[in-house]
């Protein structure tokens, strides 16, 4: 039965909505605290739920499957941020750890700078467009070259466009969706950061790792990152911060930042754990994933510590990514693959972590 007594003793249920790696690693995390997992996801072949003690595959607008799974579950959290949140409105009060708020800001491209923006962060310039003349007076107020996204969905590069001139998106099908068009950002490197906060508001940071990126997706999180990061890094955790206590967080948040002559600029959020954080698996004393499981429980939060300074991770992207003898030739490889059966280009399968 759901209770919303915490801490959650042992042998509770973590409802995860979503069936990704994202959900896999949580589920893997609460399992070692002694907690069982109720995965809920559209999609059938889901690798979260190859590793948890339930699941339920229906549509996310199914009533009647999610009241099932809500009433399984003693908390219920999220792994990606494009969750619809109409339908979670149903759930009761309480259960959702972090909560509606934060998908509802980080959804919507536009809402979500002005969020930030009316913060006190720096988000790249940005204006809404919903047509070709929405879109020329944004590149003449602006500039360019910049970039074009669509204002919901789309990730690991998709759903962007680089445009040197307003000429470079007309084609009519781009304003079938609302768009947000960003100013091009000269900036030195690109960084996250991954904060974790408790139920009593308690919040930590991880160290924060110089993140490249390939074809729009990350490729590579190092540490240490470089100096500017280090000197940009107290005013972006001041401004994640802001974030999630705004939103009354509860649990991984990560904020993205580039770092700038001018400082940090403030490039997107997700409120969830993150591809840049999965170096903390080995690499910190406690890995963003039990740290969310710890939160979301309402247990003590873990030392986010790296045990060292020289970290490095690895996404395997696409094909070879499964080649696991290769992988395994280098000692030091901490090698985790996602459970994926087929390697597409440009599919996450896994990543190695090298500590040290």
């Amino acid at each position: 039965m759901m209770t919303h007594s915490f801490p959650l003793p042992a042998g509770s249920t973590i409802g995860i909505l979503g069936g990704g790696q994202l959900g896999r690693m949580i589920a893997m995390a609460a399992a070692q605290l002694g907690y069982r997992c109720h995965i809920y996801a559209p999609e059938s072949d889901s690798v979260a739920a190859d590793v948890a003690a339930a699941f339920t595959c229906a549509a996310w607008d199914d009533a009647g499957a999610l009241a099932r799974f809500a009433s399984d579950c003693d908390v219920v959290t999220y792994e990606f941020e494009n969750v619809p949140v109409g339908p979670l409105l149903a759930l009761a009060p309480g259960l959702l750890a972090p909560g509606t708020a934060a998908l509802e800001v980080a959804q919507d491209r536009l809402n979500e700078k002005r969020f930030v923006t009316e913060l006190g962060g720096a988000p790249a310039p940005f204006a809404a467009v919903d047509s070709a003349d929405d879109l020329a007076a944004a590149v003449a107020a602006i500039g360019a070259p910049g970039i074009l996204k669509t204002r919901r969905e789309g990730y690991d590069g998709k759903g962007q466009w680089r445009i040197a001139s307003a000429a470079d998106a007309l084609d009519e099908g781009v304003f079938a969706t609302p768009l947000v068009y960003e100013g091009f950002v000269d900036f030195a490197c690109e960084f996250s950061v991954i904060l974790v906060r408790g139920r009593d508001g308690e919040v930590r940071f991880w160290d924060s790792t110089h993140n490249t990126h390939e074809n729009g997706i990350l490729a590579h999180s190092k540490l240490p990152a470089p100096q500017i990061v280090g000197e940009q890094l107290a005013a972006a955790r001041e401004l994640a911060q802001k974030v999630a206590e705004k939103l009354g967080y509860i649990g991984v948040l990560t904020c993205e930042f580039f770092a700038t002559a001018g400082g940090p600029v403030f490039n997107e959020m997700a409120p969830r754990v993150h591809n840049s954080g999965h170096w903390t698996i080995e690499g910190a004393v406690t890995s963003q994933f039990e740290n969310h499981v710890r939160a979301i429980c309402g247990l003590p939060l873990g030392d986010c510590a790296s045990v060292s300074q020289r970290i490095v991770m690895d996404n395997l992207i696409g094909e070879g990514a499964l080649d696991i003898v290769r992988h395994l030739s280098d000692p030091r490889a901490h090698l985790h693959l996602y459970g994926k059966a087929e390697a597409r280009a440009g599919r996450k399968m896994g990543h190695i972590t090298r500590v040290g």
